[in-house]
């Protein structure tokens, strides 16, 4: 089986097309190596690294003690500031997801979760970073597979909300 036959890098491929993404999901691309990180997907794809949408899956836990998932699509460029998003989405604490929960969540190993594709919508934010590149690149379901997109596009298909994720707490968004 090829990486484009994975299971989840089809349901990525459905949700796009079933966003309207049809480009998108058309545009799918087969890495040579595994690119885990924005760096090496970057890399692989001759691009900035700021243009990589890194798919970013936190633990939050809300002010009635549950715990929900929330997705970061963050700037290859910066790291997203943990106390930040608590306040961006009013929870008591956020933090990152270990790889159960991730999977849980998502459907999808770390290192190749996609912004859609999951078993239900999950909370996400979409960096406001990602708005200054025609193009931007997020993973398709697994670690070799990436796709193009833009922030509307992300933000679309997401049903996410524009943030500035790596603003320091307290300062304007």
């Amino acid at each position: 089986m090829s990486t484009l036959d994975h299971p989840s890098v089809a349901k990525v491929a459905a949700a796009l097309s079933e966003a309207d993404q049809e480009a998108a999901a058309q545009g799918i691309r087969l890495l040579p190596e595994d690119a885990r990180t924005a760096e090496l997907a970057a890399a692989a794809l001759g691009i900035e690294v700021g243009a990589i949408a890194n798919s970013l899956v936190f633990r939050a836990t809300l002010p009635d003690g549950t715990d929900r998932a929330l997705l970061a699509l963050t700037s290859g460029a910066h790291r997203a500031n943990t106390t930040t998003l608590a306040e961006l989405i009013g929870a008591d604490a956020v933090g990152r997801g270990d790889p159960e929960f991730v999977k849980t969540s998502t459907g999808q190993a770390i290192g190749g979760v996609a912004p859609v594709g999951h078993p239900q919508r999950i909370l996400t934010l979409v960096d406001t970073a990602l708005a200054s590149y025609d193009v931007v690149w997020a993973a398709a379901g697994h670690p070799k597979s990436v796709y193009p997109t833009t922030f509307d596009y992300l933000l679309a298909a997401t049903g996410g909300t524009a943030a500035d994720v790596a603003a320091e707490p307290g300062q304007p968004r």
